[in-house]
């Protein structure tokens, strides 16, 4: 059974490709609306990014990932909660693709291991269960790392959260001090990651992140609140979209941003408070769980000889 599979199935393949190869893929609705803006605005994309990312990759991984992503565009799949977690934990999209495809490759190789294997051992030798377990395999090593970008980024969103408050708290601070918006945020900024300024990593990286996005805005030729609402849409956090609109609306009145910097603030530590004890909630009920099951693990062992007993067993 097994030959005939793979011959259909290598039949398949030769057929698709043939059928790719004679009528080309249509680029999405997307990437032609992309294609126009960009056309308009004299070939110049009409938003830059404001993060810059450091990832240190192989040639062949870049030229893969480079494939991987012209394919994704091409198709206009855009995955914009992929490319946000991303952004926050200061990966590319390309690296990101090139890895899927690497591990789901290095999944396949489990078959040919699994046969030798087989036949190492003497056993009878069947293609099906190596050939299904080597898909098994590639297809969660497929998998992995939008699980792992997931978790990583979930905490560091919420450590960014915390930090936003705490970056209100010091323009507002700024702004009763007589600066002006653009000025109050740079210093807030300044304040928060004091090795930003010397080119290193602050011991804040979420406050480097917003000093590396407001640096980033003079040279692309935005506001700075604008900025702020440009990182918000790339690492996808609500609060600092809030901000910008906030600023954009009453940046001429330095009395109304202090006291609505001020009401967010307290915002934020509440719902982060909140946050807290609802985890903590969680866990007190998860360790009561344990202990009612452990309390019943052990009334069970000791009234089993006795039951074993009454029964006569």
């Amino acid at each position: 059974m097994i030959a005939p599979v793979l011959m259909g199935g290598l039949l398949g393949l030769g057929l698709f490709l043939l059928l790719r190869a004679l009528f080309p893929a249509r680029p999405g609705l997307i990437t032609r609306l992309g294609a126009l803006d960009v056309a308009r605005s004299g070939g110049v994309a009409p938003k830059a990014s404001l993060i810059t990312l450091e990832e240190d990759t192989g040639a062949f991984k870049r030229a893969l990932g480079a494939r991987m992503a012209a394919f994704y565009a091409s198709r206009g799949w855009q995955v914009r909660s992929i490319r946000a977690d991303l952004a926050l934990l200061g990966k590319s999209f390309e690296g990101f693709l090139a890895t899927k495809i690497l591990l789901a490759v290095s999944g396949l190789l489990a078959f040919p291991i699994l046969v030798g294997w087989m036949v190492l051992m003497g056993w009878g030798l069947s293609m099906q269960v190596p050939l299904w377990a080597a898909l098994l395999v590639a297809v969660v090593f497929f998998l992995l790392p939008d699980v792992q970008i997931r978790r990583d980024a979930t905490a560091r969103r919420n450590d960014f959260r915390h930090a936003v408050g705490a970056f209100l708290d010091l323009v507002s601070m700024n702004l009763a001090g007589g600066r002006g918006v653009p000025e109050a945020l740079i210093t807030a900024v300044s304040v928060g990651s004091p090795q930003g300024a010397s080119g290193g990593i602050g011991s804040n990286w979420a406050m480097e992140r917003i000093r590396q996005a407001l640096a980033n805005a003079r040279i692309v030729g935005i506001t700075p609140w604008q900025a702020l609402g440009q990182l918000g849409d790339e690492v996808n956090v609500d609060e600092l979209r809030d901000l910008s609109a906030a600023l954009g609306l009453v940046a001429d009145d330095g009395a109304k941003v202090r006291a609505s910097l001020t009401a967010r603030a307290a915002t934020l530590r509440r719902r982060e408070l909140a946050d807290l004890q609802g985890k903590a909630g969680e866990r007190s009920q998860s360790m009561l769980v344990a202990q009612l099951l452990l309390c019943a693990g052990f009334v069970l062992f000791i009234s089993f000889p006795a039951a074993m007993k009454i029964l006569g067993v």
